[in-house]
């Protein structure tokens, strides 16, 4: 049985080795097409692939069972034409919860402290005295620190089960949102129906929302007025959950405090595009994830699974 893996991931094959059926076959993620000799393969591993070369792979591999897409959403693969009533996908959901939980921890700080704008003032060359010196502790009405914050992760699942404990580290208030409401490792989680209330109580909204229609501009021109002017929004979901639109609204009309988006409903973001000028908004290039840590575990696991007929992790 041929199993291709990307050369977009340095994946560690000895751990892949104990499967005396199984031949292992690194193809090119990026190329329009696939050689001719791994066009019978059943199990295809992705990575950061090209449209092209998914696409290609949907239409001429007619043995393939399995797609094991290493992305914590495969929004690439769904959309590539493969037939899901026949081959099987499975998601590297939790090979990235550490690395965006760590990057959103980063953009909260950036905004509360403010490096940001001491970056700005420094290659202006102009010293940004009005952030240093003696300041209010925790006034109200401001987001300047993480302690005692009230944090909304608004999708609340593996990576917000990983952020909730470091801001709580720093004091932080955590409270989630998701499809199920209930208690996850110790945070209260609420339906989406709570929003209303929500909003208005929170200084920091975490989004980590998947990218599908039930999901497009959850966060629109309603939602955001529901926030306190001081509340900054980070996405580190899908771009397509926020309205841009509606957002750059309120933030050149100064309606929310600011915004850290590390994702973008078109990526990447066009030059010119109005986003890059917006007042108080943190803008950082898809960065949050990128690293897929212990993938070859998730495989391998999954691997023993397929061969042996049971039920795999992470199924669509």
């Amino acid at each position: 049985m041929k199993v291709l893996y990307p050369n977009t991931l340095e994946l560690d094959t000895a751990a892949l080795a104990g499967f005396p059926t199984v031949t292992l076959h690194r193809y090119d993620a990026r190329a329009p097409t696939l050689p001719d000799d791994l066009l019978d393969a059943e199990v295809l591993i992705t990575w950061a692939n090209s449209a092209a070369n998914l696409s290609f792979a949907a239409q001429h591999l007619p043995r393939l069972r399995w797609i094991q897409s290493l992305a914590a959403g495969p929004n690439d693969v769904l959309a590539a034409g493969f037939d899901v009533a026949r081959v099987r996908v499975t998601t590297g959901s939790g090979l990235h919860d550490r690395t965006v939980a760590e990057h959103a921890l980063g953009l909260l700080l950036n905004a509360a402290r403010r490096f940001f704008e001491m970056r700005d003032c420094q290659l202006r060359g102009e010293w940004p005295g009005h952030l240093g010196g003696p300041q209010p502790d925790r006034a109200p009405g401001t987001f300047r620190t993480l302690r005692d914050a009230r944090v909304l992760v608004w999708g609340f699942g593996n990576i917000g089960r990983c952020l909730a404990p470091l801001l709580q580290a720093l004091g932080a208030t955590v409270r989630g949102v998701a499809r199920r409401p209930g208690v996850r490792a110790g945070v209260e989680v609420f339906g989406e129906e709570a929003l209303p209330a929500l909003l208005p109580e929170t200084d920091a909204l975490v989004m980590i929302l998947p990218g599908d229609a039930s999901t497009r501009h959850a966060l629109g021109r309603e939602r955001l007025a529901l926030l306190p002017k001081h509340a900054w929004v980070v996405n580190v979901g899908r771009g397509s959950s926020v309205d841009e639109d509606a957002l750059y609204e309120a933030l050149v009309k100064g309606e929310i405090g600011g915004a850290a988006l590390d994702v973008f409903e078109q990526e990447p973001l066009p030059a010119g595009n109005k986003l890059y000028t917006a007042p108080n908004l943190i803008l950082s290039p898809h960065a949050a994830g990128g690293r897929p840590q212990g993938a070859e575990a998730l495989i391998v696991d999954n691997l023993r699974r397929f061969l042996a007929g049971q039920e795999l992790r992470n199924v669509i």
